[in-house]
């Protein structure tokens, strides 16, 4: 006898879905692998950028947004929305069962961990699952590339070419008019 199928509300229902959190400023090829090896794992992927009034972003949250859009525009299981608040809100109201996060180093780990021990308590339905990114991308972070770029830097191949060019379209925005 054959089984109905779900309906696409109840499949959605089931779906595996994952929140990236991050302020993504800028998104690095690090975030880059780290999406896209979720994008396999989950059936949905969320990259939510942070919106945090406490920091003094190089690019606002619209330009983080798009640039992640234009960078992820090829891939249907991953959505660039921004959140603030508690991240376990904005999961839930998503329909998330799991927050993916990066370590890089052993340095990230302590902090890293608090933060899932943190949400756990806050939204035991929502697990925290730890990514490595690619070797070759485990030393950069946004700042690093922030600081490399502001002082002349290579930064090709470090992030998507999406980035690279609105990092140099910063250059000449801040250029003192003579």
């Amino acid at each position: 006898m054959r089984q109905p199928r779900p309906s696409r509300a109840a499949s959605r229902a089931a779906d595996r879905v994952a929140i990236y959190p991050g302020s993504f400023d800028p998104i690095t090829n690090g975030h880059v692998d780290i999406i896209m090896r979720g994008a396999a794992i989950f059936d949905r992927i969320i990259v939510a950028v942070l919106h945090n009034l406490e920091k003094a972003p190089l690019f606002s949250v619209e330009e983080r947004v798009q640039m992640a859009r234009e960078v992820f525009a090829g891939e249907p299981k991953v959505a660039v929305e921004t959140f603030d608040g508690l991240l376990v809100e904005f999961a839930r109201q998503r329909g998330a069962q799991v927050i993916v996060r990066g370590l890089r180093a052993v340095s990230d780990f302590e902090y890293e961990f608090q933060m899932a021990l943190m949400n756990r308590r806050l939204a035991p339905e929502i697990e925290t699952v730890f990514m490595m990114p690619a070797e070759s991308y485990t030393y950069i972070s946004s700042r690093l590339i922030r600081e490399v770029f502001a002082l002349g830097g290579p930064i090709a191949g470090l992030v998507p070419e999406v980035v690279e060019a609105r990092l140099r379209g910063t250059r000449t925005r801040r250029r003192p008019k003579r």
